[in-house]
């Protein structure tokens, strides 16, 4: 006996997650945890927007993975000056992991875009969670303050690739 299984093509769900974090670490580098991977997920858009006005000093900004015991980076780990960024600046995964995190602040309007003709704006990639520990996509960060201040807003949207794959924000 044959069953026949439909020839439909199947597309996996996009969904979107958002997260608010405060920027509140004490003359250190902060890795604060945004959203917790399991199984498989492609990741279509990570990006932040500033809601607070951003601390002094705000530096060396990027995404990494943490499976506790690894951690691979997203975007270059030498990532912008975030120093005092206005409401509305808006951070992003735009290229590589060899690429540095790209910042565009709201003290003038912008326009932002891909580097290369007929590209996406934001670059997509896979996260593999490391089976039997959690696995977060993190914003790092360095300040000089004591403590630093402001708030970023969070975005991430993805599909899920594997059967268990998920994102769940922190």
């Amino acid at each position: 006996m044959i069953t026949q299984i439909s020839s439909a093509p199947v597309f996996p769900v996009i969904q979107q997650q958002s997260v608010v974090k405060t920027t509140n670490a004490n003359n250190t580098t902060a890795n604060v945890p945004l959203f917790r991977v399991t199984g498989i997920v492609r990741i279509l858009k990570l990006y932040g927007v500033v809601t607070t006005v951003l601390g002094a000093t705000h530096t060396l900004a990027f995404f990494r993975l943490n499976d506790q015991t690894a951690q691979p980076a997203i975007t270059l780990a030498v990532g912008p000056t975030l120093s005092a960024a206005a409401v509305g600046t808006i951070i992003g995964k735009l290229g590589l992991a060899a690429a540095a995190l790209t910042a565009s602040t709201a003290a003038a309007g912008r326009v932002v875009e891909p580097t290369t003709l007929e590209t996406l704006a934001f670059s997509e990639f896979l996260v593999v969670a490391k089976g039997g520990a959690n696995t977060d996509i993190e914003y790092s960060y360095a300040t000089l303050d004591a403590p630093t201040s402001g708030a970023i807003q969070f975005f991430v949207e993805y599909q899920a690739i594997s059967a268990n794959g998920a994102l769940v924000a922190q």
